[in-house]
């Protein structure tokens, strides 16, 4: 034993002695501190919330929004002063990380012309600016189809404007800064969704149309889901119960599929691929009857399947908006990365020409 703890010291010993060496045969480098310069670049700043021209629509005469702007400099950030229609707002002397600075500050928005400037000044007394221009509106919508029972415009909001609800959002959703209608879209980002209750939406019959650009880089996501979960002991977890409810989802690039359970059965409509395009806006629809649903893209009708059953809302308590989540996840539908403007649920469905007046009505 006596042996054994001589040959650890000097093994040891060993170890240490090699490593001394290799320091001294700048094998090793000291660590040394490294001059960062002269300050010789102006900062640089973003206003990422709100967009410049967003015309903020809202049913409410206050509305709670983000502005947010990031901030970089190449060697030290002195101030940042945020000034909105030339009042000061907030002002910044203070950074945990001086070279990068991300902020947002909550602020209640009411009817008027906004000025936003983001003011920039780093230790060398360079100044960068930004300034964007806004505005808000209190606009009370009126319903403009018969059925019309939710109407989602985007422009800035995640609002129902026949209820005025705020409709929730879930993870990290944005805005696209274009529109097929309006100022703005929904832009979708991973793990992120809206979920609107199904309260008044409960009907037999029902139909959805919307403005989307899609991303063609995602295969698999969820667009429109309402869907209930059995409980189950299943080790996995609860599943998906499409006995009732709907799905409509994108099952290749741009390859759309309507599910619809009927309290003991599921009907699919599959009309294949749609062939529409990435870079631009494609009006979509779909309607389910009593006895059959059909798909619209562009006004025009792209394929009809028959029900069995009339749909069943039995379990429901939310549709989730591009996301196939929480209810519909287990082939990979999650959050749809592509645009959706102008989303609206009726109470009924569509006939085809009702499906074309609500396209041209919207369209720009």
């Amino acid at each position: 034993m006596f042996k054994q703890n001589i040959v650890k010291k000097l093994s040891l010993l060993s170890l240490v002695l090699v490593i001394a060496a290799a320091c001294q045969q700048e094998e090793i480098d000291d660590i040394t501190r490294v001059d960062p310069g002269e300050d010789q670049a102006a900062p640089q700043v973003e206003i990422t919330s709100p967009s410049d021209g967003m015309d903020f629509q809202t049913t409410t005469e206050t509305f709670m929004i983000d502005i947010a702007f990031d901030v970089v400099d190449d060697i030290e950030i002195a101030e940042i002063t945020v000034e909105l229609n030339g009042q000061q707002l907030e002002s910044y002397n203070e950074f945990t990380d001086y070279r990068i600075v991300n902020k947002e500050i909550p602020y209640e928005l009411s009817d008027g012309e906004y000025t936003l400037t983001v003011t920039v000044n780093d230790i060398a007394g360079n100044t960068t600016s930004e300034t964007i221009n806004f505005s808000k509106e209190t606009v009370p919508y009126v319903p403009q189809f018969e059925g019309e029972a939710l109407y989602m415009n985007f422009n800035g909001g995640y609002a129902d404007l026949i209820s005025n609800r705020e409709i929730t959002a879930v993870g990290e959703p944005g805005f696209a800064g274009e529109a097929q209608i309006g100022s703005n879209a929904y832009a979708g980002n991973t793990d992120s969704y809206l979920t609107a209750p199904v309260e008044g939406l409960t009907s037999s019959t029902f139909s959805a149309t919307f403005w989307y650009k899609l991303d063609a880089d995602q295969e698999k996501a969820g667009i429109l889901t309402a869907s209930a979960l059995q409980n189950s002991e299943n080790p996995e977890g609860p599943q998906n119960l499409r006995t009732s409810g709907f799905r409509f989802f994108r099952e290749g690039t741009d390859v759309f599929k309507l599910n619809v359970g009927n309290g003991s059965a599921e009907a699919w409509n599959d009309p294949g691929s749609s062939n529409i395009s990435s870079s631009e806006w494609t009006h979509i629809a779909f309607t389910i009857s009593e006895t059959e649903t059909v798909i619209y893209f562009n006004g025009e009708a792209i394929n009809t399947s028959t029900l069995s059953a009339p749909m069943s809302w039995e379990g429901v308590d939310l549709i989730s908006i591009m996301s196939g989540a929480p209810t519909f996840t287990e082939w990979g539908h999650l959050s749809d990365l592509s645009y959706m403007d102008d989303l609206r649920f009726f109470n009924k469905a569509l006939t085809a020409e009702e499906v074309n007046e609500v396209m041209e009505y919207t369209e720009e």
